[in-house]
Formats: C-alpha cells, structure tokens, sequence
C-alpha cells in the first residue's frame, strides 16, 4: 500500500542523511528534484540528467493534464515512458498552479473550476480528479491535492483555507488508494504562518494516515515561498518539522534558493524542487561559488574564464564567459542549455556536498563557509 521506503542513515544536528526507496528506483536525500513541467526539464534529455547526478525529477499534475491529457499518457506508457525517463519521479497536485490563477478560479467544497490558460475553456479539478490523473501518470509519488493559501493572510482565512486542504486530504487518500496504486501518496502541511494551525494540519494527517493505516508515506510543507520574508519562513520550518515524524520524508515545496535549501536542510527537511536554476539559466541568472552572476552583462564581454573556476561541469570545463555572453546576446538556444546545465550543476553538486556534511558531522562549518562565500549570513538554528 505505501510503495516507499524511507531510510535514515546518518544525521548531523536537525540534518539527516537518508535514502528513498520507491517503486522506480531510490534517490538520495537531502535531494533536489529538477523541475519538468511538461515531461521535460527544458533544455535536457534524461541522459543529461542522470550525467548531472539527478536521481529524481518532478512533473506538473496541472499542465500534462491540460497538454496533453492524462489520458494521452497513460494510453502511451504512462509519464516515465512517455519523457522516457527510469527513475522516481514526483508529480505535484496541481493545487499550487490553481492558487496562482487567482483571478482565473472559483474554490469550492467540490473543488477548483477555472479558465483554462491555454485555450479559457472551463476546466474542473477536484481532490479526486488529481488523483485520478496521477495515478494515470504513473508517478511514484502523487502529491495530495492542497488549498493553498495565499500570503498575507489572517488566523482566520488561513484556518479556512487549512481545514479545507485537510478535507480535501480525507478525499485524496480514499481516491488514491481506492486500487492497487502505482506509487506513493504524500500528505501536504498547511496553516500559513501560524504555528497552532500548523501543528492541526500535521495532526490531521497523521490521523488520515492512521485511519488509512498507513496511506501517506511521506509529508511536506506547503504553502511557503508565496512571497513571505525569510525570518517568517525559518519560524515556520523551527516549529513544524521538530513534530514531524522522523520515520518519513520531508518535502518542502517550492523553495529553491541555494542560501534557503541549506537553511532548511540544518532544520531537518530532505527534500526539495524549485524552477529556479532552470528559469534563471534561461534568463543568464547563473549561480557561482561566490554568489550569482548575469552573463549577459558586459562586464563578460571579453573575459576568457569560466562561469565558476571552483565549477567541473562540462560548461565551465569548455566555454568561456565571453562565449556564453555571445549566446545570450543572439539568443542561441545552446546559451540556454550550456547555462542549464551548469545551474543544474551547481544545485545537485551543493546537494552531494550537503550529505557528505551530514555524514561526516561537519554540516555546520560546510553551511558557513557555503553561506558565507554565497555573501549571506547563515541564519541562526533556534
């Protein structure tokens, strides 16, 4: 019934070293997925992937449900043939997605009704219709599909939108699970910024979970990196993940800034996604040792060096910045790829060095120098 395992073989403080076993495969944690929006990480085959050291990716619920169907995929194979790719992916709910289509959506107890941004055709997706459409993707892990809420918020909108979810969750187990399942479910935590109703979100699912007896196999925390400052973020992460079962993985989704996947790793979380070095690669955004920098400014224009002289990824190995600052400027697609792959590069590197750390005892000094070379403060572990 679960079709997950879960492993933790070293910890360091909060931190912990462990591995996923799941139906496709296992992955390492702390673990950073690469986004594939649309059965694809833009600009990488999975051969690239898996060279890179990605051993799981995540794939978007609402869009492949739009384009091309559900239906589609599961006639072909399913979302890891049809992307061909072997290995655990992740598929979210598509709850995040609705939430960002604020003027476009109408919640209700049934679920989201909203224009569809293809085409504006009215498009319906309720607790059951995401899992149903999971389960025809075929993912290892399925997401529950979650309200959530927007910030600023008050006690009060946020107690509403969390009880919501934590209905919703009630539905996502029962649908999930009503047939052999091709994966895992996981629970997702929500309540804001308020510790109180955090702690009853968890405690909801841990009872979905006991009633189901033992339908959520993992959990994670939604609900942040929705434009909430930093302090306010940590708090969050300080009170919730102390209470979370140590026995399972923790997700926290969405948050993807190197400086904020450290921060959260010294506070316990395992896993985490985020567009963000993908995006930015597109955009000449690249991350380096000492901070980040735009290859397409001129600075660039003439300097025979690499992205990072610290970086062995095959971009830094063989192009110089002025060459990438090139590409940009015409906008070649081969900017974009080469930027890609040194981001990717970059995000999985800093997780291997994240579980070396942990296994060694040293995270603390690790995260300084990282923070500290990165030109941001560690923040302080409550």
């Amino acid at each position: 019934m679960i079709n997950l395992g879960f492993e933790v073989t070293a910890t360091d403080g909060a931190a912990r070293r462990g591995r996923v076993t799941a139906v496709h495969g296992a992955f390492d944690t702390p673990a950073f997925m690469p986004v594939g929006t649309y059965g694809t990480v833009k600009a990488m085959t999975p051969e690239e992937l898996e060279q890179l050291g990605a051993q799981v990716v995540l794939g978007n619920t609402f869009h492949l449900m739009l384009r091309p169907g559900a239906d589609v995929v599961a006639e072909l194979g399913g979302l890891h043939r049809f992307m061909h790719w072997s290995r655990p992916i992740l598929t979210d709910s598509g709850g995040f997605q609705v939430f960002s289509l604020a003027k476009l959506r109408t919640i209700t107890e049934e679920g989201v009704r909203f224009r569809s941004p293809i085409d504006g055709s009215e498009v319906r997706l309720t607790p059951e219709d995401s899992m149903r459409v999971q389960r025809q993707l075929g993912s290892d892990i399925a997401m529950m599909f979650d309200d959530c809420t927007a910030w600023p918020a008050t006690h009060e909108a946020t107690e509403a939108s969390m009880e919501r979810s934590m209905r919703w969750a009630r539905r996502c187990r029962d649908h999930y699970h009503a047939e052999p399942p091709p994966g895992a479910l996981f629970g997702i935590v929500q309540g804001g910024m308020f510790a109180d109703l955090r702690t009853r979100s968890l405690e909801s699912l841990l009872e979905i979970d006991a009633a189901a007896l033992g339908g959520i196999a993992g959990l994670a925390i939604g609900g942040l990196a929705v434009g909430e400052p930093e302090p306010q973020r940590l708090a969050v992460l300080e009170s919730l993940v102390p209470q979370m079962p140590q026995q399972r993985p923790r997700y926290l989704m969405g948050v993807g800034r190197p400086e904020d996947i450290v921060a959260a790793v010294l506070r316990g979380v395992d896993m985490f996604d985020c567009v963000m070095p993908t995006r930015h690669a597109r955009n000449g955004n690249l991350f380096t040792s000492t901070g980040s920098i735009n290859i397409r400014n001129a600075a660039h224009q003439r300097d025979p060096g690499p992205i990072d002289p610290e970086c062995g990824c095959y971009t830094c190995r063989n192009y110089s910045r002025a060459y990438l600052r090139h590409l940009g400027r015409c906008n070649e697609i081969l900017g974009s790829r080469l930027n890609t792959i040194h981001n990717l590069h970059f995000y999985l590197r800093l997780m291997q060095d994240l579980r070396s750390a942990i296994e060694r005892g040293a995270l603390e000094g690790f995260a300084r120098d990282f923070l500290a070379r990165r030109q941001g403060p560690p923040a302080p572990v409550a």
